[in-house]
């Protein structure tokens, strides 16, 4: 009786943790490339800057930044998540609304991008894996489906109300509107358990693993590398588009629906995938995603009509939901909690890196093999194999 009423108490408060995870995750906008994206036109023309010298920036301080999250994982779990929000939310609007006043050069253009990438994308990201991912139990697929959704759906929100006042009032206005956007998200923080290391330790279990263990077990690789590689196709592919579809024969408009069509259909796999998680393992589901992205990657080289290009978007979002859903859930079901802000943000560092590379490597490979869809031929092997591997490689022993 007292174990029923414990779940349910349980129920409510798992719910108030995936609403604040995926707030949190919101707040990362002004340091991920899509964030930064809906203001790099203007803000270049203004400080009359390069797209070539903004690259660079760019590259650099996503690199930069992602070293943050290795730290960032120690320190969440040694002062505790409460205090983590109240420090980085502050810390990354500070920066933001510095960023909206700035008449700068390069230099200082690079600075300001690598804080909102270190504190955005880096360490507000792995604040909100952690969040999320605590408040998951053994395979609570409804909770981890409902974080993706979540999520998702905010983000598509954020890019329509923040281009419309980059469209109507410039990008200072924006970028200022999304410092003091932080500063409202900062009361979430009063949501979070404070759990520091001292109480994960009595609330988690003897076959927890630290990161030490799970960093000698395969399994951990393949996770990462296989959310890795998604991590870096979606960006490279999210940002020449336009340039992938027009090789095929397709049009700028094809091209905004082609990734609308995506998003939106992502939705549908996040949703499958949390479901699922009842009658499978979410390794299960990531090999899978895997071999469905491999199986998209392929057929770049084939589209040439609309029923060909919506196949693509079909195939492009399943498995792209269902890696989100993968990426915020496996760490703490595969490997348990007590350190799960240390394996969160190795994992976070690994798919960062990932995403600044991708773009370089898919148009460093279009040169080399004259085209984009040779470069994802080649690409499709390899997520082939990584879904084998983390079809086959357990995270423990035990493990079904």
């Amino acid at each position: 009786m007292s174990e029923s009423k414990h779940s349910a108490s349980a129920a409510p408060a798992v719910w108030t943790q995936v609403i604040a995870g995926a707030l949190l995750m919101l707040a990362t906008l002004p340091g991920r490339s899509h964030g930064l994206g809906l203001v790099t036109e203007p803000l270049l023309q203004e400080l009359q800057l390069s797209r070539d010298t903004f690259a660079q920036i760019n590259l650099w301080a996503t690199l930069g930044g992602a070293l943050v999250c290795l730290p960032v994982g120690a320190w969440l779990d040694r002062c505790g998540l409460k205090t983590g929000a109240l420090v980085l939310l502050p810390a990354l609007a500070l920066v933001v609304l510095v960023m909206s006043g700035m008449h700068v050069a390069a230099m200082g253009l690079f600075v300001l991008v690598l804080l909102t990438r270190a504190l955005g994308q880096g360490a507000m990201s792995v604040l909100s894996l952690a969040v999320a991912g605590r408040a998951f139990r053994h395979n609570s697929g409804a909770a981890a489906g409902a974080y993706a959704v979540l999520m998702s759906v905010l983000f598509m929100l954020s890019f329509y109300v923040v281009g419309g006042i980059v469209k109507d009032h410039g990008w200072r206005v924006a970028w200022r509107d999304i410092g003091l956007g932080l500063l409202v998200v900062l009361p979430v923080a009063f949501w979070l358990h404070n759990t520091s290391a001292e109480k994960q330790v009595e609330a988690g279990t003897d076959a927890d693993l630290t990161l030490a263990q799970c960093m000698r077990i395969p399994a951990f690789w393949a996770y990462s590398a296989g959310i890795s590689a998604f991590a870096a196709i979606s960006t490279a592919t999210g940002l020449f588009n336009q340039a992938l579809l027009a090789e095929r024969g397709f049009d700028q408009e094809a091209a905004y629906h082609f990734l609308a069509g995506s998003a939106i259909i992502a939705l549908l796999g996040q949703m499958i995938c949390g479901a699922g998680l009842r009658w499978r393992p979410i390794r299960f589901w990531l090999g899978g995603a895997l071999f469905i992205q491999a199986a998209a990657l392929a057929a770049y080289k084939f589209i040439h009509t609309s029923a060909g290009m919506w196949t693509l978007a079909a195939l492009m979002g399943i498995s792209g939901g269902i890696i989100t859903v993968a990426f915020f859930a496996i760490w703490g079901d595969s490997f348990g909690k007590r350190h799960l802000g240390r394996i969160q943000g190795v994992a976070q560092m690994c798919t960062v890196l990932a995403s600044a590379l991708g773009p370089l490597l898919l148009e460093r490979g279009a040169g080399f093999l004259h085209g984009y869809a040779n470069t994802l031929m080649i690409a499709a092997p390899m997520c082939v194999l990584l879904g084998l591997l983390v079809l086959t490689l357990r995270p423990r022993p035990s493990a079904t």
